[in-house]
């Protein structure tokens, strides 16, 4: 089960990448230009938090089963010493958990603002801080941090 909990976390991730991306270019859009909030705006930051908090619950059921994180939490010591260990076994989550927490603010306080101009503000600050936890966090290939690649497989 685990590698096929890897493959959805790390295709799933495009989907939350590109669900952030198309959210924030509505919420830029709507907010210079003075749009109205529509259904659709609504559904977009909806769908978007859920996403996410998809991608969340796979990845703290990753968490718990890796064996990097397992051998991180008996050989802390030790494991903190190795950069990849420390990464997946407290960064990663940490950070990624800190950006759903920011998207899930931003789509509640988004949904609560009355005029349409601070929901698109609120969602698009919210999403796009979120963004950038997220971007950090990421195992990218090219990452200083921990490497893997674009798409893991099974």
């Amino acid at each position: 089960m685990y590698p096929y909990l890897i493959f959805f976390h790390s295709v799933f991730r495009w989907l939350v990448l590109l669900s952030l991306f198309y959210a924030i270019t509505r919420g830029i859009r709507g907010w210079l230009t003075h749009q109205s909030f529509s259904r659709s705006d609504n559904a977009i930051r909806h769908i978007t938090a859920t996403i996410a908090h998809i991608q969340l619950a796979v990845g703290y059921i990753l968490y718990f089963q890796s064996p990097l994180v397992a051998y991180f939490r008996s050989h802390y010591h030790e494991a903190v010493k190795q950069f990849d260990f420390l990464f997946f076994g407290l960064i990663h989550i940490s950070m990624m958990t800190v950006a759903i927490i920011l998207i899930t603010i931003g789509s509640s306080a988004a949904k609560r603002k009355t005029t349409d101009i601070a929901k698109f503000k609120t969602m698009t600050v919210f999403f796009l801080l979120a963004l950038l936890i997220i971007f950090m966090a990421i195992p990218w290939p090219f990452s200083p941090l921990a490497n893997r690649p674009y798409l893991r497989s099974f």
